[in-house]
């Protein structure tokens, strides 16, 4: 027998975010960091790095490579990048190659929302009706639901920065949520959700998690396998043939990899720490769901976000602590959050209110702080920080971004006095202010930070620097260097890069390796040593330049 269902929800708490406030919050959340800035280290730019030598024509669309180096079977995301950059020649290289993952990770907030309001639309999922009615209709719950689901996937931490990158766990993210929604979707679009599994785990195998694909194939066919809907057992079937596909799209791409650290190389300090500040806010919300529905967890708006969301941590743990490979559980752990909506407390809730609250607006003042304190130099600790912590950094103004940050500013206090007003019914309000505090966040890192934040995760500083040493239409030989930095010397530095012949045979005129913090630079046979440099930020790692020793003109 069924355990009492926990949700108490009156129409009038079912009513939907206006459409255009969910625009807005869409819009604050995707664009920034879309512009006006480089590829990041490590995986951004080693990702841009073949995107734009696919579309330069310097690696073959099948066999993509940096500095002769051939890449995982990751295809898709650098066939995306590189698609944009060709017909897109007008736009900045790394700007054209991230509208499509900005895209993709408009995507992936769609495709939740509608797994979340399939799923609240199933008979389990509904709330008891009143004795003398007033409860809410289904589709009207069914979209509080999901409008909920998406201020949780918008409130996690952990996806903020892994989201606006042009890396192939985007793609592989995309394929999750698609494969979510073919799950959500199979009682109530049959031929919509097969499409879906038929593209989505083939679409990860392709993007460089077939491993993951083959076990969420297995635990999307069990879990349709025990439906109680007829309609979706058959789609079991087409569920196991996505996962054959991906099985064998994965070896034709040569995709599979052991990446498997095993549980002797966890951290379990660091593995802590991730789980509980990658998946905050929605994870305290999602063990919430599991306590209050602990009674309906074999029915399907709990088991398809469950079975997706221990598969994405399982596969962390299993990756010695991953938190790519976590990220691809973001959807599903915001579904299994909105369902912990209709059971809250009002204390609960007002909990949630306040940090959020204090949290993010102790963040926007701090950020707005240091700001003030790189544009005049007061007050001066936190100038002098800047200074200390970034070397070489000359701030810009520009009026625009201080426009959006003043606007963004002005949007988290109405959001606030809305929320701490009167408006206490909606379904999805606990999950407003979290959303609106990282869209508002972000919102003003990318305005009033991106140029330091550019400064410091961006190769352009080293590469001003190796410029000053080394001729652009040179040949660098870089043999063991790690591929973020050979992606930058090609695709930024415009520089022919050689990372397969060693050093003694490369013939090559200038040589680049690895230092560390000890002074001066060992001798190489064959080479003469040039200079140490390193990025501004960067304390210990330093790139140590050669140049060949029979090019080097004897002193007169």
């Amino acid at each position: 027998m069924n355990s009492p269902n926990p949700a108490l929800v009156t129409q009038r708490a079912a009513q939907r975010l206006p459409r255009l406030a969910l625009l807005l919050f869409c819009a604050a959340y995707v664009m920034p960091g879309v512009f006006g800035r480089d590829p990041w280290k490590n995986a951004d730019v080693a990702a841009f790095g073949h995107m734009a030598a696919i579309a330069e024509g310097r690696a073959g669309w099948f066999s993509p490579a940096l500095a002769g180096l051939p890449a995982d079977g990751a295809l898709v995301p650098y066939w995306l990048g590189a698609l944009f950059i060709k017909a897109l020649p007008w736009l900045d290289p790394a700007l054209a190659a991230r509208i499509p993952f900005a895209l993709l990770l408009v995507a992936v907030l769609m495709l939740t929302w509608y797994a979340s309001y399939h799923l609240a639309r199933t008979e389990a999922a509904q709330p008891l009706p009143f004795a003398f009615g007033g409860e809410a209709t289904p589709v009207d719950y069914a979209r509080a639901i999901a409008d909920g689901a998406l201020l949780a996937v918008m409130a996690t931490l952990g996806l903020l920065q892994l989201g606006h990158e042009t890396t192939p766990e985007l793609v592989q993210l995309t394929g999750a949520s698609m494969f979510l929604y073919a799950l959500a979707a199979a009682p109530f679009r049959r031929s919509r959700s097969r499409v879906a599994a038929l593209l989505s785990l083939p679409l990860m195998a392709a993007s460089g998690a077939p491993a993951i694909a083959t076990v969420l194939a297995i635990v999307g066919t069990a879990i349709c396998g025990r439906s109680a809907y007829a309609q979706v057992r058959r789609t079991a079937w087409w569920i196991a043939a996505a996962g054959v596909i991906a099985l064998a799209l994965g070896t034709a791409l040569s995709a599979w990899a052991w990446r498997v650290a095993g549980l002797a190389g966890l951290n379990p300090l660091t593995t802590a720490r991730l789980l509980l500040w990658f998946g905050w806010p929605a994870w305290p919300l999602a063990l919430w769901t599991l306590w209050r529905w602990r009674g309906h967890l074999l029915h399907r708006h709990i088991a398809v976000p469950l079975g997706i969301t221990l598969s994405a941590i399982g596969a962390c743990l299993a990756m010695g602590g991953s938190d790519r490979a976590l990220m691809l559980g973001v959807p599903s752990l915001a579904v299994l959050a909105a369902f912990a909506l209709p059971t809250l407390q009002r204390s609960a809730s007002a909990a949630i209110d306040w940090f959020s609250v204090f949290f993010f607006s102790l963040c926007a003042l701090a950020i707005w702080v240091i700001y003030a304190a790189m544009q005049t130099g007061a007050p001066a600790k936190p100038a002098a920080n800047v200074v200390r912590l970034a070397p070489e950094f000359h701030p810009s103004f520009s009026a625009f971004a201080l426009a959006i940050a003043i606007a963004g500013t002005l949007a988290w206090v109405w959001l606030v006095r809305w929320r701490t007003g009167r408006h206490r019914h909606p379904l999805w309000k606990s999950l407003v202010l979290p959303a609106g505090g990282v869209a508002m966040c972000w919102l003003l890192l990318m305005t009033l930070w991106l140029p330091l934040l550019d400064h410091a995760r961006s190769y352009r500083p080293l590469l001003v620097r190796i410029a000053e040493l080394v001729p652009r239409d040179a040949c660098i030989a870089a043999p063991q260097m790690p591929r973020a930095l050979l992606a930058a010397l090609e695709a930024m530095g415009r520089y022919r890069v050689d990372a397969i012949t060693p050093a003694a045979t490369s013939p090559c005129e200038f040589l680049i390796v690895a230092g560390n913090e000890r002074p001066g630079m060992p001798q190489i046979e064959g080479w003469k040593p040039v200079a140490r440099v390193q990025r501004p930020t960067d304390r210990n790692d330093f790139t140590l330049v050669y140049r060949r020793a029979d090019l080097v003109q004897p002193a007169r």
